[in-house]
């Protein structure tokens, strides 16, 4: 177990108050560790909490930011449509399994399904995890171009010109946002270098 995650897990199920679901952070790094996945690991995950430890005054509610995070990318199979509300089915079994109230529960269900498109929205913390999921576009070039080769590999069954043209369309649809990010801290941090990593990729 990472010792940072341990404690984001600790911190988090401590500050609302809750009694950690038996046996759960193990199941949840088991998630982030199987074989289909070559981005969507435990080390996205990690680089996710990290990030947010800069940005945790940002949030209006940090420790259910953070159940988000850990949660929001729990289920992953790439010839799947569902992967965010299945994860959000996930965390709010274990929310409920917890003693949580329904209202958390909502909240970080809303907040991991906000990452399936990447919308707009009008709730901060909402913005706060979408932003720190999209970090990776923003990333320096080299680890930017190993994000692009793990996407790759996630979906290495599908045909490469095929691949080329979804991808591309996937990048463009970033391109497009106006702006990428929605937090105003990240937005100053993040939008132009995100910016240049896409047009790089697209050129």
């Amino acid at each position: 177990m990472s010792a940072d995650l341990g404690t984001h897990w600790e911190q988090a199920f401590a500050a609302l108050g809750l009694t950690k679901p038996p046996g759960e952070l193990g199941r949840v790094l088991a998630a982030y560790a199987e074989p289909q996945r070559a981005y969507h690991t435990g080390v996205h995950l990690e680089e996710c909490l990290a990030l947010f430890d800069e940005v945790r005054a940002l949030a209006q509610r940090p420790a259910e930011v953070a159940l988000a995070l850990f949660y929001h990318d729990v289920v992953y199979a790439p010839r799947r449509q569902d992967n965010e509300a299945r994860s959000a089915a996930q965390a709010a079994t274990a929310l409920r399994g917890a003693g949580a109230d329904p209202a958390t529960i909502a909240r970080v269900e809303a907040w991991i399904m906000a990452t399936r498109d990447h919308g707009e929205t009008d709730d901060a913390d909402a913005a706060l995890v979408v932003d720190i999921d999209l970090a990776i576009l923003a990333a320096p070039p080299a680890r930017f171009a190993a994000y692009q080769e793990q996407i790759r590999q996630e979906y290495r069954w599908v045909p490469a010109w095929i691949y080329r043209r979804k991808r591309a369309e996937v990048l463009r649809h970033f391109l497009a946002k106006q702006p990428i990010y929605r937090t105003a801290a990240l937005a100053a941090r993040f939008e132009e270098p995100a910016r240049a990593n896409l047009r790089a990729a697209l050129a």
